[in-house]
């Protein structure tokens, strides 16, 4: 059986640490606590669970702070969770199973992690991220915001959820500020910094400047994942500008990248729909009910793309067009790109 250590860094996080650390004791062999300059009782309520507590200069680096955790591990693999994750009883069991399951060569451990949930608890919104890893320092985090550790070497897809609750709201313009700190030092951005750049900007409603830095991504070297999500980003964008050839033209650009995405063909749904254009609406509106989320391909998957959202705004279709109902009614809901 391979061993874990839990990995997490955290600040100011009274309100949701114990909720995180209780089902933690179920699966984890060790837990390391990195505090990166906490002012309430976070460090206490860590203590209850274990005594490898560390404080950190915290330094506008998430990677470097997450690194710092991971290189305070003793155990087989490394797993990372944020405070505010919440891993359900069901989810700590079936990590208890990996555990005595998992075949010791392997590298990384994807696991599903759920951003947004509707009132019944189905996900909204959700992707793969690279949950648990081989302790060695091959695997080390990457980028001071938006961090990630690069995927290689035998990679597992589990069926293991991880749900991200915030109870709180958080600072708001702390990315943005640390890229703005980055371009001033350096003068530029490229690759997956350039990307979660944009979609700051994005965030932040700056549409014009949003646009021209997805276009710069675009324009360069990037994964494929990222270059659909900035099509879907860089549309709206548009959209929101007035642009509508320009926007049409950022969502057909996505097909270039890999097969169409329920998403994309729910905006390119929106734009005819808005248009009066109901026949070509229901064509991509139809299209996306006959696509599969690629949520294996680390994509950020907006599950109502390929059900609840095509099906109502392709009944409008229809009863504009003077058919018969094939698909459930519902009001005009489209799939924005605003996650």
């Amino acid at each position: 059986m391979v061993t874990v250590s839990l990995c997490m860094i955290v600040k100011n996080e009274e309100a949701v640490l114990d909720r995180c650390l209780k089902p933690a004791k179920l699966f984890a062999d060790e837990i390391i606590i990195v505090d990166t300059g906490s002012t309430d009782r976070t460090a206490e309520i860590a203590e209850k669970y274990t005594e490898h507590v560390y404080k950190y200069q915290w330094n506008d680096d998430f990677a470097a702070a997450r690194n710092e955790s991971f290189s305070k591990a003793s155990m087989d693999y490394c797993m990372w969770l944020d405070a505010d994750d919440v891993i359900t009883e069901e989810n700590a069991e079936k990590l208890r199973r990996l555990k005595k399951t998992l075949d010791p060569s392997t590298d990384i451990v994807m696991m599903n992690y759920t951003i947004a949930e509707d009132p019944d608890g189905r996900p909204l919104f959700s992707y793969y991220r690279e949950r648990m890893v081989r302790n060695s320092r091959e695997y080390r985090w990457e980028g001071p915001v938006h961090e990630a550790i690069r995927p290689r070497g035998a990679i597992l897809y589990s069926d293991i959820t991880v749900f991200h609750r915030k109870t709180e709201p958080g600072d708001p313009d702390r990315n943005l500020r640390i890229y703005e700190k980055i371009l001033a030092r350096d003068g530029h951005l490229e690759g997956r910094e350039l990307f979660y750049y944009a979609r700051e900007l994005y965030f932040h409603k700056c549409w014009q400047k949003a646009a021209g830095a997805f276009v710069q991504f675009l324009q360069g070297d990037g994964w494929a994942e990222n270059k659909i999500e900035a099509c879907l980003n860089l549309a709206d964008c548009y959209r929101i500008l007035g642009l509508h050839q320009q926007k049409l033209t950022a969502l057909f650009h996505s097909f270039q990248m890999d097969t169409p995405r329920g998403e994309i063909c729910c905006e390119i749904g929106r734009h005819f729909l808005e248009s009066g254009q109901y026949e070509t609406a229901a064509f991509w509106y139809r299209t996306a009910l006959q696509l599969q989320p690629p949520d294996r391909k680390g994509a950020f998957v907006r599950w109502d793309c390929y059900d609840a959202l095509p099906k109502a705004n392709l009944a409008i279709c229809r009863r504009y067009l003077g058919e018969p109902e094939e698909a459930g009614m519902g009001t005009n809901q489209t799939c924005t790109p605003d996650i």
